[in-house]
């Protein structure tokens, strides 16, 4: 079904954001270059895809879960397919034809006989999407996590055996060293945000409640071996600003910011909060020990929230995310904020074996517009943390791309040895392939040619090997 635009003019409706509405299979895709022979395995990638013409004014945010996977088989082919997550909002939205749940900027309470069968909101898991423990699962920062299935069938709500309550962050971390998945969830009420953690067979072992004394937008997090470090930033839920159909997110700098560190093993009294000047991030790039007992993080820091839930009012200028890093002193009590650089970006992503871990080498999305009119990912920036160095491959004038994930070389330890995948669409052409980049070398290898355009979307992970 096509999704009609024009009633809200809405930029992330039309263009390289519109959304599409078949799901398909394509075999045997093009593929110009040389395929690496390492590369087995699946890329899946989501993003916010609505069904149906939105029934109030659309956040970019809003729409529904759509999977875009492609896979190699191991002999030299790639093949592409892509899903709907089919939420029970969503299903129930294809009964009656058309669009019931309002969203972030303009939210209405479905009808009664709708809210007691699927809730008041619609789990759209569109967030991104993660394998553990040999389960694949579809996120978004407000809800359980959704199960598929390896060909992208939507299992449903998983909630670890009923142990899990309250919502999932749709940003886990996954502790290179034990295995262990780690993950929180905020909460509109006391204790406002829950610590969980998830051994690597899949069981839900551990969670703890933090009083984090509000109800924040809390999107992303960092660990490391020792410990969890949360980002207590003013992005502040109004529920009853959204349930009178008003914005639900709103910025209060004066409301103050602060970072928790709580130990790995740690309760919900050991938490050190240390209080800062107010910022926001959406994405962190690692977190590391430092050897005299500081904690390391970097990640991309904007002077305040960087996209508005009310569309009405623009962000101000000058709030795009700049690659930042925060050295904390839990002991002293101390925050010691670093700018390293003065380029919009974001996505940012590792090597995923150097987790919470020591690490050299970082990748984030180069931007040549970022700000409220326009946001345009066309290349990627590999950072050497050893001495700060950087270099930036784009994909080429008029192309428009996302998050670059890396994909390990199966024959090496080493970090940096794989590649990084991109989807990346042509805007004269509206042409979309899946670029794969010598991470080392930060040169393409190959271009895998995708018989449809791939929208703008949000995270993805490489799923290695076949899957089952």
């Amino acid at each position: 079904m096509a999704i009609d635009a024009e009633p809200h003019a809405n930029p992330y409706l039309t263009g390289h954001f519109a959304p599409v509405p078949d799901e398909r299979v394509d075999r045997n895709l093009e593929i110009i270059g040389d395929l690496p022979a390492g590369l087995v395995g699946t890329y899946m990638r989501n993003g916010a895809n609505p069904a149906f013409t939105p029934p109030g004014r659309y956040h970019i945010f809003d729409g529904d879960g759509m999977i875009h996977a492609i896979t190699f088989d191991g002999e030299g082919g790639a093949h592409y397919r892509n899903r709907f997550v089919e939420s029970k909002g969503l299903i129930a939205e294809r009964r009656l034809g058309k669009a019931v749940f309002g969203g972030l900027s303009e939210f209405t309470l479905p009808p009664d006989d709708l809210a007691s069968e699927v809730g008041f909101f619609k789990n759209t898991a569109n967030t991104n999407i993660i394998r553990h423990a040999d389960r694949i699962l579809a996120l978004m920062e407000a809800g359980h996590p959704t199960e598929m299935s390896a060909d992208l069938e939507t299992i449903g709500e998983f909630t670890f055996g009923d142990r899990l309550q309250g919502p999932m962050t749709a940003h886990p971390r996954i502790d290179a060293s034990t295995g262990e998945m780690c993950f929180f969830g905020y909460l509109p009420f006391p204790p406002f945000l829950r610590f969980h953690v998830v051994s690597p067979s899949g069981e839900l072992v551990r969670s703890v409640d933090v009083d984090a004394g509000r109800a924040t937008m809390m999107h992303d997090f960092v660990i490391t071996d020792r410990n969890v470090i949360f980002f207590d930033l003013p992005a502040l839920f109004d529920l009853d600003s959204m349930l009178s159909g008003g914005p639900g997110i709103y910025w209060d700098g004066a409301a103050g910011a602060r970072i928790g560190v709580l130990p790995r093993d740690g309760g919900s009294d050991d938490v050190t909060w240390i209080e800062t000047d107010p910022f926001y991030v959406f994405h962190f790039m690692n977190a590391k020990e430092l050897a005299d007992g500081r904690i390391e993080v970097i990640g991309c820091r904007s002077n305040q929230l960087n996209v508005s839930f009310d569309p009405d009012v623009k962000p101000p200028e000058g709030t795009s995310p700049k690659m930042t890093r925060w050295t904390i002193d839990v002991v002293a009590g101390t925050i010691v904020t670093e700018a390293l650089d003065d380029r919009s970006a974001d996505f940012p992503r590792i090597d995923d074996r150097r987790s919470g871990l020591d690490y050299r080498y970082g990748y984030v999305g180069h931007t040549s517009r970022f700000d409220d009119d326009e946001l345009i990912f066309d290349g990627v920036t590999k950072w050497d943390w050893s001495n700060n160095t950087d270099v930036t491959h784009l994909y080429g004038p008029g192309t428009r791309a996302g998050e670059a994930v890396f994909a390990e070389d199966p024959s090496s330890t080493v970090e940096d040895a794989g590649w990084l995948l991109n989807f990346v669409t042509d805007d004269a052409t509206s042409a979309t392939s899946l670029i794969i980049l010598d991470a080392q070398r930060m040169e393409q290898v190959c271009e895998v040619k995708i018989p449809r355009r791939v929208p703008f979307g949000f995270h993805g992970n490489w799923m290695a090997g076949l899957l089952p």
